[in-house]
């Protein structure tokens, strides 16, 4: 089962970094429509013999959307947007590092979100940050980890935590000082907060290694969770903040974990001379599956094409080209011409 999960995210990751759509990503151009970015998720799902029906990729889908919204508003400052990036990259580079040739991939990819956005100001982050809030704006998909975390209420509408660290560069609150004509202080006044607010310990590197400190963007899977979804007190928050960076990272191991727990479902078909085939399912029951399909709003559900990978390829023409645009080898050869696929796809969009 292992190496049926490496296979996956190697596979997903290859696809994902492919050169060719990564320089088209970093065009300047306009943000993307809802439909355009699930469309792209969808064929990134399927870069792999993983194959998920409409309610599994709609759950997914849903999570990926909510967790990431959750990310971008958190962000104590702006272009900390960056370090929720760096998180996720440092990651992806977890689970490649024995596949030195995708390791490539995504260092390339690092590279250049270094030199294009470290450079931006704080204002044009705040641009980037408002226009991604402005896109997921209208998602209130309640999430079963947020709501048990208490960060999400259950209009789906994610709670702001009044404690913790303030943004690197800001003072904690508290002190209103008064200047006269000349910039001298003349005096102080002092206020309550209302919460219990602590001055950073550093700044998260922006380098290609190094630590981020903000933990947003890390495995929400974790036991320790994040500092940034307690609301406690200062020095409960200070305490997790430092018991965390002396831990070893989780992150691969969890990750695995988790996908290998949601792959202990899997139904796996092995015909005659061929590939065992994959059906992930993010349910508890094939039942609950089929409730979930019945009650999604209309307006929410997507078309997903399903495969069959059992079927004699030479008795459906139409089913062996689609089964040609998802086929996995180990051939580098095999990974750029599916990035190429995806990148004429977005096209069409």
């Amino acid at each position: 089962m292992g190496s049926f999960v490496f296979t996956v995210m190697n596979d997903i990751i290859t696809t994902m970094f492919n050169k060719k759509f990564m320089e088209e990503l970093f065009k300047p151009q306009e943000l993307y429509s809802k439909k355009a970015l699930r469309t792209v998720y969808d064929r990134l799902a399927h870069a792999s013999i993983m194959r998920l029906n409409q309610a599994s990729m709609d759950k997914l889908y849903d999570l990926m959307t909510m967790a990431f919204k959750y990310q971008v508003l958190l962000c104590p400052r702006p272009k900390d947007i960056l370090l929720v990036t760096f998180n996720h990259l440092d990651a992806i580079k977890d689970f490649v590092r024995d596949a030195p040739n995708i390791l490539n991939q995504v260092d390339e990819t690092f590279r250049q979100l270094i030199d294009m956005y470290t450079c931006l100001s704080a204002g044009e982050f705040q641009l980037i940050r408002q226009t991604l809030l402005i896109f997921f704006q209208d998602m209130h998909i309640r999430v079963s980890i947020f709501l048990k975390d208490k960060v999400q209420n259950s209009n789906g509408r994610f709670v702001l935590p009044i404690s913790g660290p303030v943004p690197w560069g800001t003072e904690v609150p508290g002190l209103i000082r008064m200047f006269n004509c000349n910039g001298d202080e003349v005096k102080r006044v002092e206020f309550t907060t209302g919460g219990n607010y602590v001055s950073p310990q550093r700044e998260g590197s922006f380098d290609l290694y190094g630590d981020r400190v903000l933990k947003l963007g890390t495995n929400m899977y974790s036991v320790s969770r994040p500092v940034e979804t307690h609301m406690s007190g200062a020095s409960k928050n200070l305490a997790s903040h430092t018991k965390e960076n002396a831990a070893p990272n989780p992150l691969a191991k969890e990750e695995l974990n988790f996908l290998a727990r949601l792959m202990g479902g899997l139904e796996i078909k092995k015909p005659n001379g061929s590939e065992p085939g994959f059906r992930l399912n993010l349910f508890t029951t094939d039942e609950e599956e089929e409730y979930a399909a019945l009650t999604r709003p209309e307006e929410l559900s997507y078309k997903v094409i399903n495969i069959q990978a059992t079927q004699d390829q030479q008795q459906n023409k139409e089913l062996a080209r689609i089964m040609g645009e998802f086929e996995v080898a180990d051939q580098p050869s095999q990974s750029i011409s599916k990035g190429d696929d995806l990148l004429a796809m977005m096209d069409e969009l």
